[in-house]
């Protein structure tokens, strides 16, 4: 299912009305109302009976089928040609980019804060920028940090190929913590960590710094492929992560959020 949502729902044209989408989908995942399940004890499907007031006598019915239901909001908003550019030179480079659906969260967060400034830990070849760049205020600057100038040369033609001018962006070649001591404090309204997971308890307390109130710092790939809720020995990585979750849960200074998205979006809003 997951690789005909990718083959179907992706290709939709970005033009295209929601109406089209909804139509590349099988139909069993639209079950005519007259055909649909009715659950019965031990089953999966649960149904729930609408509360006096609510909708009358409607029920809805909860479907355990949740990989299927992830795989096509991963899918919901289609990538233009240059992401796909942009996605292709990642696999190329051995680089895990994000996820469309990530990308997308990333694209709304951006425009949720209305974001003139942001910082990025891990330009990549140019994936999550170009989401970022999409949600920003059309004068918005993105200052990108990845310590592969070559990678960063992707970058600046993805970005072109987008549609964005060149002074949109500012590429600083290095290690983050080399880097982002040099920012000005509450300076930007989001910071975007895809970085070394090793670092990312350092790249917290940058971030603190260099919001301003009302900001946002965002995190990819919290559940590192499922191993951070795992039991078991586990990479010095994902203990990394999991102090970084507990420290973002914790901290007096965020309101925080943990989004079922790609391998994991976590973020916070800093007071």
């Amino acid at each position: 299912m997951l690789i005909w949502l990718r083959q179907h729902v992706i290709a939709t044209p970005l033009h295209a009305p929601l109406h089209a989408l909804f139509h590349r989908l099988p139909p069993a995942l639209f079950p005519h109302p007259s055909k649909r399940l009715v659950p019965s004890a031990g089953s999966r499907h649960q149904r729930i009976q609408s509360r006096p007031g609510n909708h009358g006598d409607r029920e809805r019915v909860i479907t355990g089928n949740r990989q299927t239901s992830w795989a096509f909001a991963d899918a919901f908003v289609a990538e233009d040609e240059a992401l796909r550019w942009a996605r292709d030179r990642a696999h190329e480079a051995g680089l895990r980019p994000v996820s469309p659906g990530t990308g997308a969260a990333l694209r709304l967060l951006a425009a949720t804060v209305d974001a003139k400034a942001v910082a990025e830990i891990g330009t990549g070849t140019g994936v999550s920028g170009i989401h970022l760049l999409h949600g920003m205020r059309p004068d918005g600057v993105l200052t990108t940090v990845d310590p592969e100038p070559d990678r960063q040369q992707f970058a600046r033609q993805a970005f072109r190929a987008a549609g964005f001018a060149s002074n949109r962006a500012r590429f600083i070649p290095g290690r983050a913590l080399d880097v982002l001591p040099r920012l000005a404090d509450a300076g930007y309204d989001l910071v975007f960590c895809d970085g070394d997971r090793l670092e990312c308890l350092d790249y917290l307390a940058e971030s603190l710094r260099l919001l301003r109130p009302g900001g946002l710092v965002v995190f990819e790939g919290v559940f590192a492929d499922g191993r951070t809720v795992e039991s078991g020995p586990q990479p010095a990585e994902v203990g990394r992560l999991r102090e970084l979750l507990r420290a973002v849960r914790e901290s007096q200074d965020l309101v925080p959020s943990l989004l079922p998205v790609g391998d994991g979006l976590l973020c916070g809003v800093k007071r």
